[in-house]
């Protein structure tokens, strides 16, 4: 839509405009392009209500969201640039950075390259994907980005970052210096952006490995400017790019991430005698010059802390608390170790036998109708008339029918315990990789995190909540240790004798002995568990953080190796030690494996879990 010489444009009107736009955009990167129209907004209150403030424009990623606040573009004084701001959102979503988990790995890669200045690496990235793209639309699809630029810039103060950052399009685009408003530059900003350009060309094609080099060469004149910031938040339509979103693939570092933080005048990629082609403007855009000399894709970096994880997922635009972000990380760090839960086999299983039909009506499953007979039956078919679901019974089978084997879990999260939303708490995680994979193969969990005394929470009972499991594993009391006797009590009191067998697991150290305290009713701790145990019907073990030769040391907390020799010997309790806290993990896959699983017990050696009179060290 045109607007007549002299005539005011209404919200309206722009509306009617960028609408028309959305194909002429889509068409500037491909024609086979597949994404939703953007949510355009009339108001600052409905642009609000969409997640979008401070700029004028955003991207979603998990959902492919381009939201546009109209009322700020009419403001600004952009909306003739209809064309260039929609295809440079779209180039978010199909080039850079595409996808979350190049979106947060660009940003983990960043924070590398930023010391001391970490929060500022989501603008670091929406600026180095902005260059990207719209070098791509300038030189590709000929579309007016630095008319746009000098717009946005008006008679705003600036500082060195836009300076350099305006230098390196005039580079790219073979422009004049200071025709887009960046101001006056010396002979160290004059090379650093000549760099830039040169960066830009260079790792075009794998613009994730530039990422870090980019930052390192922002880094002085973000160390030094302070006028920028505001000028560039008109522009930041990735600040909140991963909302909504689960990346993954963020709990173990990129062994690239600290490689890539170097400067690009550091880069023999980029250091070389090839600036004739950054003046000449030649475009070598989609070039791969590098053979990395230190090829480290067959290496594994190291794991992050929670902290660290949680500070990636903040900085890509993810509000999510400290207990959030924990959940999701435990999630993360135990799905490699996950395996089918194991099973024990019933008496008999079921096969199923057809039986007849009967009438379906529009309110049920339409699964359940059977369309083949109810044509059979009558060849027009009229829902609830007409229509038939075929009826099934069971016949006994000849193999046996699998039951999952439920799991009743104890974690300690006393003082002498990680915290696990700030650091890698190892209890934590193997908890995870147990509970996770019962639920894998059907089984309910209850999982109990204790300290001192009325200091426990757990699950509402057995569940199958994922989210719930992970929430309780996941929490904190740093408290004294005093184990909830009456929770073990409570649980099986109330559980039928038909009810399927529960494997009971407790993961602490020697803080274990509480157990067998006295609960507040006055019962003996040992008959509360020899109960638990025979009700149960599924076994028991102790996995504890032990020293190697606790089984001849007397004392420890209120004499607790004698307790725990005495559980093991008399009471049935298998115990497992683990040497160091690490070991949990090993100990919780094989765990699931050896004790639950169907392997042969050629691959499982003769190891065994809840069976007493064993005391296996890890």
């Amino acid at each position: 839509m045109t607007l007549l010489p002299g005539k005011q444009a209404t919200l309206a009107d722009l509306d009617q405009q960028w609408s028309q736009a959305w194909p002429l955009a889509i068409e500037s990167w491909s024609r086979f392009t597949r994404i939703r129209p953007p949510t355009l907004c009339l108001t600052n209150d409905a642009a609000r209500n969409e997640g979008l403030t401070g700029s004028f424009a955003m991207i979603r990623l998990h959902d492919q969201a381009v939201v546009i606040n109209l009322q700020e573009v009419m403001e600004l004084g952009i909306s003739g640039f209809a064309h260039e701001v929609l295809a440079h959102e779209i180039g978010h979503h199909v080039l850079a950075p595409a996808t979350l988990s190049e979106h947060t790995s660009m940003i983990a890669r960043m924070r590398w390259a930023l010391p001391t200045l970490e929060q500022h690496a989501p603008m670091v990235a929406n600026l180095y994907t902005d260059l990207l793209i719209n070098n791509r639309l300038q030189r590709s699809a000929g579309l007016r980005l630095a008319e746009l630029y000098r717009t946005l810039k008006g008679d705003r103060d600036s500082g060195s970052v836009w300076t350099i950052y305006m230098r390196i399009y005039e580079l790219l685009w073979s422009r004049e210096k200071g025709t887009l408003g960046g101001g006056a530059t010396d002979d160290r900003m004059e090379g650093d952006a000549v760099l830039g350009a040169r960066l830009l060309r260079s790792y075009a094609g794998d613009w994730l490995d530039g990422s870090g080099r980019f930052a390192c060469l922002l880094l002085p004149y973000l160390m030094e400017d302070e006028k920028t910031r505001d000028l560039l938040n008109l522009w930041q339509d990735t600040r909140n790019a991963a909302a909504g979103g689960e990346p993954s693939g963020l709990t173990e570092e990129d062994p690239q991430e600290k490689g890539g933080a170097i400067h690009p005048s550091q880069d023999p990629d980029l250091n070389g005698e090839e600036m004739g082609e950054i003046e000449t403007g030649q475009d070598v855009t989609g070039s791969s010059p590098r053979e990395s000399a230190l090829d480290s894709s067959n290496q594994r970096g190291q794991m992050r802390e929670p902290f660290q994880y949680g500070e990636i997922l903040r900085a890509a635009g993810l509000d999510l608390s400290d207990h959030e972000i924990a959940i999701r990380y435990y999630r993360e760090r135990a799905r490699p170790h996950l395996i089918p839960f194991p099973s024990r086999p019933a008496p008999e299983s079921y096969d199923p036998l057809p039986e007849g039909l009967e009438p379906w009506d529009i309110g049920q499953a339409l699964d359940d109708a059977d369309w083949l007979q109810s044509v059979l039956q009558s060849p027009v078919v009229v829902p609830g008339m007409t229509t038939v679901q075929r009826v099934w019974g069971t016949s006994e089978g000849h193999q046996p029918r699998k039951e999952p084997l439920d799991l009743d879990l104890y974690v300690d999260s006393s003082g002498s315990m990680a915290n696990p939303q700030h650091l890698v708490s190892y209890p934590a995680l193997a908890g995870a990789i147990v509970c996770l994979s019962a639920l894998r193969a059907g089984a309910r969990v209850q999982v109990t995190l204790w300290s001192g005394s009325r200091q426990f929470t757990c699950t509402a009972g057995f569940v199958r909540d994922e989210h719930e499991i992970l929430a309780v594993l996941t929490g904190y009391f740093g408290g004294a240790t005093a184990f909830p006797i009456h929770v073990l009590r409570d649980t099986y009191a109330a559980r039928g004798l038909d009810a399927r067998p529960v494997h009971i697991m407790v993961i602490s150290d020697d803080g274990i002995s509480t157990m067998f305290d006295q609960d507040e009713l006055g019962s003996s701790g040992w008959d509360v568990s020899d109960t638990a145990l025979k009700r149960a019907r599924g076994g028991g073990t102790f996995v504890l953080n032990l020293p190697d030769n606790w089984e001849r040391l007397r004392g420890g907390y209120d004499n607790a190796y004698a307790t725990i020799r005495k559980a093991r010997d008399s009471h049935d309790w298998q115990v497992n030690r683990v040497a160091t806290w690490e070991d949990l993990v090993e100990f919780a896959r094989r765990f699931s494996r050896i004790t639950y699983g169907e392997r042969k017990q050629t691959d499982c050696g003769n190891d065994t879990f809840g069976m007493p009179g064993r005391s296996p060290s890890w």
